[in-house]
């Protein structure tokens, strides 16, 4: 028996699924709006300890302190980050490669500056 006897009605074959491919472009958003997002919260937080007037903005509920703020903003950001980049490449099938070595570097960079001894590091503590 041959695989076109086995095949049922309806049934596509590999290489016709192959021929269709989907859009990459909106997980490559939501990957890249991550990475947009931990590098905002390490530039907030160094900002909001580095500069006490930046400290005072970002304190949105003083029990918690600056944290409050610098957090709710990084999370706008991300959004915000996500919903652009996800409207401009919601059909477009991007360099998924260049996407993640991206995201990568900007979550080093976000890990590193909410790092208290490379925070101290970088303000000369």
């Amino acid at each position: 028996m041959s695989m076109s006897e086995l095949k049922t009605p309806g049934m596509t074959s590999p290489k016709s699924v192959s021929d269709e491919t989907l859009p990459n472009g909106p997980g490559a958003a939501a990957i890249l709006s991550a990475g947009i997002g931990s590098a905002a919260l390490g530039v907030f937080a160094l900002a909001g300890d580095a500069f006490p007037a930046i400290n005072r903005l970002l304190t949105f509920y003083t029990p918690s302190g600056a944290l409050s703020g610098v957090s709710t903003v990084a999370v706008i950001v991300w959004l915000v980050a996500w919903y652009v980049l996800a409207r401009r490449w919601a059909r477009a099938t991007v360099a998924m490669a260049q996407v993640n070595v991206a995201a990568f570097v900007l979550l080093a960079v976000g890990v590193l500056l909410t790092f208290p001894p490379f925070m101290d590091l970088l303000q000369g503590k």
